[in-house]
């Protein structure tokens, strides 16, 4: 097998810009709506949104990793690296660093990618871990550095990255060719090119012992926010893990040649789709804020707590709908309460109701968001 960096002409690589020109103009046309519509916000609602989506990202880049955290140790680290709120001393390391890694991303977007900047990440990424050898450094040990999948006896090599020894020539040249292909520098790039390269460049290099997903994910969000001008906010990561089997096959199938439209294809699609995400998040904050302002001093302590857990899941809210029964469990109120608090909650306009006897169903009372229902 014959891998994208053993080629002699890597790391050359081509692609057919004609193919990507309308991903590239409708990234811009997105990127300004997203932009005009956090202007227009309140402080605390921009503040909100923030805190939501730098939250959410870290989670899901973990998440695609198979590492699972937790959202409110996640937040709360967040809300404390932007002065929100006092640090909690039970936050994970693990919870800490990524949730520093999001922060310095967003605050330090501008700045020239390094080798410091990059071991500073990866000793994030890996904060707390005891099982690996390197650490804040790239890879040095001879053995080889495979993806593999599969059970000992017959394992599949998915790839095989560049051997140790190799790492400082290889990185020095990734290095090198992100900073000129910024905005501002001598060879630039279109943003959704270069933020894609970037990905599939640094994992085909795969620098480190672990971590280099979340860290190829963060250098892609670094050159996007690089390309409009400021932090994007994107559901990158959270839509990548919506379909994580077609992100990890997408990889696979351009870790073998230079030419990688394809990747370049998948990855701006990508992109389109976790910018349509972002916008939905907003709104749905907007909305959210809206509704509290609107109800304010007129619920009881329950009704608070079930709209609260309501709005954990998001825009697409309880799948199926939250019933009398979730709302008991979700509550501990007897079941002739939760029924007068589910109807106090749609005559004041906070939820709508569908469906009759076991089929009631309450949603959220978002004209945008009750149209999907």
């Amino acid at each position: 097998m014959t891998w994208n960096w053993q080629r002699s002409d890597w790391p050359a690589f081509r692609w057919k810009a004609a193919a990507l020109a309308g991903f590239e103009a409708q990234f811009l046309l997105n990127s300004g709506t997203l932009i005009g519509t956090t202007k227009h916000l309140d402080a605390d609602t921009r503040q909100t949104v923030l805190v939501d989506r730098l939250t959410g990202e870290a989670l899901k880049t973990s998440e695609i990793e198979g590492e699972l955290l937790d959202r409110d140790s996640v937040q709360s680290s967040i809300m404390g690296y932007l002065g929100l709120q006092s640090p909690q001393a039970r936050i994970s390391p693990a919870e800490r660093g990524i949730s520093e890694l999001l922060i310095d991303l967003h605050r330090q977007y501008r700045d020239p990618l390094t080798d410091e900047t990059l071991f500073h990440w990866h000793g994030l990424v890996t904060n707390g871990r005891a099982d690996l050898r390197e650490i804040a450094r790239y890879r040095s040990q001879s053995d080889p550095m495979q993806v593999v999948s599969g059970g000992t006896y017959k394992p599949r090599v998915h790839f095989e990255a560049p051997p140790a020894h190799a790492m400082p020539v290889e990185m020095a040249a990734f290095i090198k060719w992100f900073n000129q292909t910024g905005p501002d520098s001598a060879q630039p790039l279109s943003p959704l090119s270069r933020a894609g390269i970037a990905h599939l460049y640094f994992v085909s290099i795969h620098p480190f012992e672990d971590g280099n997903g979340r860290i190829a994910r963060a250098l892609a969000e670094k050159a996007l926010a690089q390309g409009i001008g400021q932090p994007t906010l994107l559901a990158l990561s959270q839509t990548i893990q919506r379909q994580r089997n077609a992100y990890y096959d997408a990889l696979e199938a351009n870790n073998k040649d230079t030419e990688i439209t394809a990747w370049l294809e998948y990855f701006c699609t990508t992109v389109i789709e976790a910018q349509c995400q972002t916008q939905i998040m907003i709104d749905f904050m907007i909305e959210k804020t809206k509704l509290y302002d609107r109800i304010r001093g007129a619920l009881n302590e329950r009704q608070l707590r079930a709209l609260t857990r309501m709005f954990r899941e998001g825009p697409e809210g309880f799948k199926g709908g939250l019933s009398a029964s979730n709302y008991i469990t979700i509550t501990g109120a007897a079941r002739a309460t939760a029924t007068r608090d589910l109807n106090d909650l749609v005559e004041k306009g906070a939820l709508v109701q569908t469906g009759t006897l076991k089929a009631t169903r309450y949603w959220l009372a978002f004209g945008w968001l009750a149209s999907h229902y």
